[in-house]
């Protein structure tokens, strides 16, 4: 089913706000809503652990809440949203993230899945990389 150039733009506008959404409250350190921009069953890998999967909104507050309090800040990038259909979007963005702790900064890319339902725009799956990975 095609989608109208509207309603395209508007998705991709709120795929788009849904990755900048999660830097800003990752850095706020507001796990509620980050766990929140999820759906119920969503996933989502670290960048540092690509194919470690958290899986389930509950689990995914967990292992935020889990980790230890730093102060920290992402600047998204490259934000690229392709519409699969009406209700589903694959995008791309890079991540650069400056923390307090005694660590260069860290490039990244994410790569995920938006789905939409009754609560608007939500990952299915977040799934990042380290561009330049410790050797």
């Amino acid at each position: 089913m095609a989608v109208d150039a509207l309603a395209t733009l508007l998705a991709e506008r709120a795929c788009e706000r849904l990755v900048l959404d999660y830097a800003a409250f990752n850095d706020a350190g507001d796990w509620q809503a980050v766990a929140g921009l999820y759906v119920s069953n969503g996933r989502m890998s670290r960048p540092t652990a690509p194919d470690d999967f958290i899986e389930g909104q509950d689990a995914i507050l967990a292992a935020f809440k889990a980790r230890p309090p730093r102060s920290t800040r992402h600047i998204c990038a490259n934000i690229r949203v392709t519409l699969k259909d009406a209700a589903t979007a694959h995008v791309a963005s890079q991540i650069l993230l400056f923390t307090t702790a005694d660590q260069a900064p860290l490039v990244g890319s994410y790569a995920d899945i938006c789905v939409l339902g009754p609560d608007g725009w939500r990952f299915s799956e977040r799934r990042g990389s380290l561009d330049f990975p410790k050797e």
